[in-house]
């Protein structure tokens, strides 16, 4: 009897292999010309789906750029930040910014209740006396209402984002820029920082490559410059030896592939927290483990965006934080696998959307 019964199962598998194979010829081998790039599925799964036109709870966002070119767009930004619930947004100033820190906050000035400012370091003289003056360069900024440093940015090579002349040599750890670290510390600026890059982009360009649709377009070349876990020990280095300086490593440090190792720099450094900003995708793909860190670091996670100023980008931000939607797909993300939302409690989403923010932004003053 179970010979008779494997034998029909083998036999049908082989009857829909072959009819599928017969059937579907074309299509097999147009399949096989459909370049990587090109995938783009649609969800045929009939599963909930959540709109999330407004958040839960109100925001501020800790990570954002000078995204808009004129006032009326600025303006236009207020509006949707209305929509979809941000109180208030953190404009940072880095590299794609043409302007001074000056010429940004003006642009800003009509709208400053809904604006932060963050400022670069200023690298211009490495010389002591050079440091010095940038250190006079940060107290002018902070007057001017910078409320924090950054978006530094080192992928390898150093501060590369900064102005009016980058740091192209410069770790966060380097000794000589320690003073404007501390000068930090006494006027309670948080050090924002984007330390290295989602680890698919250090590993081979392969079949293996976990996020190659992504990791091939920014893949990081380190035959000149630091890989991924020097860069990570430059940042702890930063953190342990500036006890009291505040430091938001942007984007879960890029180490949202390793919840553990995250986490272990969480409990040993009280002075660093974690931004979510341009990683919801990365995070939302293994959506029970993201769910498990941020509610045991619920008090160290603080909201960002960095992806402009469009409602369709907040709102599935949103969606991802709130809801318990399973596999759907967000391009405007830019991430090409399925996401699936964390479902949140409500206690641990209020902190990250604005206490822990405010609490930043207060106390430390």
């Amino acid at each position: 009897m179970k010979k008779h019964v494997l034998f029909l199962l083998a036999a049908a598998a082989f009857t829909f292999s072959a009819c599928g194979s017969h059937e579907n010829t074309t299509e097999t081998s147009s399949a096989d010309k459909i370049l990587l790039k090109d995938f783009s599925p649609v969800v045929v799964n009939n599963i909930p789906v959540t709109k999330v036109e407004r958040a839960k709870f109100d925001i501020i966002d800790m990570h954002a750029h000078d995204y808009a070119s004129n006032l009326e767009e600025i303006e236009q930004w207020t509006k949707v930040m209305d929509q979809v619930g941000v109180l208030n947004t953190a404009v940072m100033h880095c590299s794609w910014i043409g302007r001074p820190f000056e010429e940004y906050v003006e642009a800003y000035a009509p709208f400053k209740d809904r604006f932060r400012f963050w400022c670069c370091f200023d690298y211009t003289d490495m010389s002591e006396e050079g440091i010095q003056k940038a250190c006079e360069t940060l107290e002018r900024y902070h007057e001017m209402g910078a409320i924090g440093v950054g978006e530094l940015g080192d992928k390898g090579e150093g501060d590369t984002y900064a102005r009016p002349g980058d740091g192209k040599g410069i770790h966060i750890d380097d000794p000589r820029i320690k003073p404007l670290i501390e000068k930090a510390g006494e006027l309670k600026m948080p050090i924002s920082i984007h330390i290295a890059e989602p680890y698919w982009m250090y590993l081979p360009m392969d079949e293996t490559n976990d996020g190659l649709v992504n990791a091939v377009t920014w893949h990081v070349d380190t035959t000149n410059c630091l890989g991924y876990n020097q860069l990570v020990q430059t940042f702890e280095n930063a953190i342990r030896d500036n006890p009291n300086t505040i430091f938001i490593a942007c984007h879960y440090l890029n180490m949202s592939h390793d919840w553990p190792r995250l986490g272990a720099l969480l409990d040993k450094y009280p002075n660093m927290y974690v931004d979510i900003a341009a990683r919801v995708a990365e995070s939302a793909h293994t959506p029970r483990a993201t769910r498990e860190f941020l509610i045991k670091y619920q008090d160290r996670v603080l909201f960002g965006t960095d992806n402009g100023m469009e409602a369709s980008m907040y709102q599935t931000i949103f969606r991802v934080l709130e809801s318990n939607d399973e596999h759907f797909y967000a391009p405007e993300l830019g991430y090409h696998w399925a996401l699936s939302g964390f479902n949140l409690p409500d206690e641990v989403l209020k902190k990250i959307y604005h206490d822990n923010a405010e609490r930043i932004l207060t106390e430390y003053k």
